[in-house]
């Protein structure tokens, strides 16, 4: 089977991310690697996230050098990554890591480049939105497939599994939380075979921790309009990454 590495962007996530750690270690099979790479956060989050690398070798951790975004963190860890496959997982506690040995196996069984974790095909009701963030995904989304053409359901989903030579010579340059739209964009333009899964979700208030704001709903409009029509195919991957459908 083929190895995960699990990219794990964090922000001031003091409160979950060691038990996202330990969840993601007993969870996910054929495990490579967990790469937590820390947005300058300005708790407590870099002395936990050291202090358990050094008695857990999975876990690689590293710190940017200034606030950068969500997209930026997601960028350092995939051009780090070693797996065959990779996905992403978030700091807090919103995505269950059980799911993503579902969520990784159409790339297992040859049948997807890509696999999108969909929150509204779970066949259970375990699911927990709040309306500000539902609506904006179902907006987002419908203009997203408008461009695109395909037929997604959650393109703001934090699961997203790629096989490893697609997405660590990406070039992303997309800012905050513009990676969603910018490689759905590019993923569409390479005619990638992009799957979907059901999974579960426990959304968690903006009291809670939630940085996703109207700005960024804002930047996903242009970033829909930038990366399906004004961006080049020559400019989507490094010199020395390349990727042939």
């Amino acid at each position: 089977m083929q190895r995960v590495s699990v990219v794990v962007p964090a922000y001031n996530e003091e409160a979950t991310i060691l038990q996202v750690l330990d969840s993601l270690q007993v969870k996910v099979e054929n495990l490579a690697e967990i790469l937590v790479v820390d947005d300058a956060s300005t708790d407590g989050t870099a002395g936990l996230c050291r202090q358990y690398q050094s008695s857990h070798p999975v876990v690689r951790y590293f710190q940017l050098p200034c606030n950068c975004g969500k997209t930026a963190a997601l960028a350092e860890g995939f051009r780090r990554s070693t797996g065959e496959i990779v996905i992403v997982q978030d700091a807090d506690l919103e995505y269950d890591p059980a799911d993503i040995n579902n969520v990784v196996q159409p790339i297992q069984h040859g049948e997807a480049d890509v696999v999108y974790g969909s929150r509204f095909h779970a066949p259970h009701a375990s699911q927990t939105f709040y309306l500000r963030s539902f609506l904006a995904n179902l907006l987002l989304t419908f203009l997203s497939n408008l461009f695109t053409g395909m037929k997604l359901s959650d393109v703001e989903t934090c699961y997203k599994a790629f096989r490893g030579e697609i997405i660590r010579g990406m070039r992303i340059t997309s800012a905050r939380f513009g990676f969603e739209i910018e490689v759905t964009a590019k993923l569409a333009r390479l005619h990638s075979r992009v799957a979907e899964v059901p999974i579960s979700y426990n959304g968690r208030t903006y009291a809670e921790g939630k940085k996703i704001g109207i700005r960024d709903g804002l930047m996903a409009l242009w970033y829909i309009l930038k990366y399906n029509l004004l961006v080049s195919k020559k400019d989507f991957f490094y010199p020395e990454g390349s990727f042939e459908p």
